[in-house]
């Protein structure tokens, strides 16, 4: 996915991503910094913390028919030393205080450390 995709995201943002991104926006909670339509690798995520590796992602009623590919990225992304947490659309439109909780016990979470590839030939 290129830049081009991420940014025309960032336009067509669904109703559930703007209302999350009010609370995760300006470092609203503990302090984290929050992007969002990030590309990382071949994916581009609904939101992340680089800081505390940590993405966020918000889901509408398409996603129940792509379970696989879900799981696929959430696995590559997890070997990367991220933590994917998943919300529906109307989880965070109906249950927000809720939602922001779990996301506040994932940045109190220490971040996932990945070890550096040893340098060398394979």
């Amino acid at each position: 996915m290129d830049r081009t995709r991420a940014r025309q995201l960032r336009k067509d943002v669904t109703e559930a991503e703007l209302a999350l991104w009010r609370h995760l926006r300006l470092r609203q909670l503990r302090g984290c910094k929050f992007r969002r339509q990030q590309s990382i690798g071949n994916y581009i995520v609904d939101f992340v913390c680089f800081e505390k590796r940590l993405i966020i992602e918000v889901d509408g009623g398409e996603h129940s028919a792509q379970a696989a590919y879900d799981s696929e990225r959430d696995t590559w992304l997890e070997s990367q030393g991220f933590s994917v947490v998943r919300f529906w659309n109307n989880q965070v439109l109906t249950e927000v205080e809720a939602v922001k909780e779990v996301i506040l016990d994932a940045l109190a979470s220490p971040p996932t450390l990945i070890l550096p590839h040893k340098g060398g030939r394979r």
